[in-house]
């Protein structure tokens, strides 16, 4: 779902001209406050996405237009039906910049910015003439006051009461998600199409009843149009290499040293000429973290952050692959899969007890 580094940096002599900074290597953009860009959604790539589901809206006769600002991560504020979108999607240089820091660019293509966008636009819905009030949403979803968050939930990958639009089932993770995921499967998909993918599930129930909504706000305006922009990106005073760095503290764990017995039993010491741990797993990095993420859904910094730190530790317990590399990397990727997986459930890798 990424865009080419290539594509990511071009840019056109007018681009320069508008955004200095554009020229710039990483190390000087890091030195950049946010409010210093200059990026608007109007004019970049963002705006006709955002087009397009203003006609969406329109073509299911919702007359709200929710109002989409940049910030500095995708969400929309509690109780108003405004989007936010970062503001690194407004500009291809700072789209590239976000991809070598996090190693993925989240929206970064024109499906996955309009899967979030749809999503997003579903709590602006529902903020918007406040739905979630009614006995029928919470009998269908669930309490909006529910406390569960998308960082402890614990998905299951098999149920048909949820429909299925971001990754890791994230419909599962609180009744608001689970609302505006179905939102955004309506508002994506024709209504002979959801009804076919959804048939025989407990889900198409959530869908009818969007539909029910739709048609009812089809009649009348919202109650609630506007709001105060919450976290805009021009007014950040934040540099981006604190943003950054904030942003990968928040995704990393300082993990113990309790990997260590599970890293000799994988590969063991071996013999002097055999090849090193740490060189098979830079050799094999790559490849790993493409089947682990493709496999559990997980972010690709949060897997790549586990990977060194193996390294290091095999560097530093002089670990050697003494298996055969197809016995090894089937151990290594079954290894790694469980500990991503476990992660997305309790939001620990593994636990110390």
């Amino acid at each position: 779902m990424m865009e080419d580094v290539a594509e990511l940096t071009s840019h056109s002599a007018e681009a320069s001209s508008t955004f200095p900074w554009v020229e710039g290597k990483d190390e000087e953009l890091l030195d950049l406050r946010i409010c210093e860009l200059g990026t608007a959604i109007v004019g970049s790539e963002l705006e006709p996405r955002v087009d397009s589901l203003y006609e969406e809206l329109s073509a299911h006769g919702i007359k709200l237009r929710p109002l989409c600002y940049l910030s500095d991560e995708w969400f929309t504020p509690v109780g108003l039906p405004v989007i936010a979108v970062p503001f690194y999607l407004a500009h291809p240089r700072l789209k590239a910049l976000e991809l070598h820091q996090m190693l993925e660019v989240e929206g970064g293509t024109p499906e996955w910015c309009a899967q979030l966008l749809r999503h997003e636009c579903g709590h602006a819905f529902d903020h918007a003439y406040r739905f979630s009030s009614r006995r029928k949403w919470r009998q269908l979803f669930g309490h909006p006051d529910k406390e569960s968050t998308p960082e402890s939930y614990q998905p299951r990958p098999y149920s048909k009461s949820y429909v299925q639009h971001l990754s890791n089932w994230y419909a599962q993770a609180h009744p608001d998600e689970d609302f505006a995921e179905t939102f955004a499967v309506y508002l994506g998909m024709p209504e002979s199409d959801w009804r076919k993918r959804y048939r025989g599930w407990k889900a198409i129930e959530k869908l009818e009843y969007v539909a029910e909504l739709i048609d009812e706000a089809s009649r009348k305006q919202p109650a609630f149009t506007t709001g105060k922009p919450v976290s805009e990106a021009r007014r950040s005073k934040k540099t981006l290499r604190r943003y950054y760095a904030e942003r990968r503290r928040a995704s990393a764990e300082e993990y113990p040293d309790f990997y260590d017995a599970d890293l000799r039993k994988i590969f063991g010491r071996g013999e002097p000429g055999e090849e090193s741990a740490a060189h098979l797993l830079r050799r094999l990095r790559r490849d790993l973290l493409a089947a682990i993420v493709r496999g559990t859904g997980q972010r690709k910094y949060t897997v790549d952050m586990l990977l060194r730190k193996f390294i290091l530790r095999c560097e530093s317990l002089g670990l050697r692959a003494s298996k055969d590399e197809s016995r090894l990397l089937l151990d290594l990727s079954a290894y790694l899969a469980a500990l991503v997986t476990n992660h997305l459930h309790t939001g620990r890798f593994k636990r110390s007890v």
